[in-house]
């Protein structure tokens, strides 16, 4: 128990306390309050920021924990998938978009869970392209620009913020599914430890 009271740990943790006060700001007001909105970007981008260096900090003095390993993907699909939730509530992301994501994130997950023990499917390349894509679209969708009168200073960099969340999101979904066709592939090549 002692051993898994370390600083990723807690940073981890703090990352799942987070996503009901993410998901509170985001869906105060039905979405319609740009300083709430505001709020929850904040609480989004030191959620990433943790899952950030969590990992960093377990791997650099040797802190790797069973909790961890089982804790942290947990906590980064819970708070990108509230923000993929919020914003389908409020009508900023497709509910196909967010079901598609939803489906493959947490296969993923369980397929990782499952195997555990035997087998480690470690993050590669494509799935950390796949989150980089996702926490940068999901983190412009959710602050309000959206919300700037004509005229006003954000406005028009409000619009072209929109334009690039666009294709941000659209490459993070196709490279969700990329990423996800690939950690299947990984787990099938490897199904001879499983036995």
């Amino acid at each position: 128990m002692r051993q898994n009271l370390n600083v990723p740990n807690v940073l981890t943790t703090l990352r799942i306390v987070l996503v009901p006060f993410f998901g509170y700001a985001l869906l105060h007001d039905h979405g319609n309050d740009g300083w709430w909105r505001f709020w929850a970007w904040a609480i989004f981008a030191v959620a990433m920021f943790t899952d950030r260096i969590d990992g960093e900090i377990a791997r650099k003095h040797n802190l790797i924990t069973n909790f961890g390993k089982i804790a942290d993907p947990i906590a980064d699909k819970a708070i990108t998938g509230m923000a993929f939730i919020g914003l389908s509530i409020t009508g900023d992301i497709w509910w196909s978009v967010t079901i598609v994501v939803l489906v493959r994130e947490w296969a993923v997950t369980i397929l990782r869970l499952s195997i555990l023990k035997k087998v480690v499917l470690p993050a590669d390349r494509l799935g950390k392209l796949k989150t980089l894509l996702q926490v940068f679209a999901l983190g412009l969708l959710v602050l309000p620009f959206q919300f700037a009168a004509p005229g006003h200073f954000w406005h028009t960099p409000g619009h072209v913020l929109h334009l690039v969340w666009e294709v941000l999101l659209g490459a993070a979904v196709a490279m969700t599914l990329w990423s996800g066709a690939a950690i299947f592939r990984s787990a099938w090549q490897q199904r001879h430890l499983l036995r």
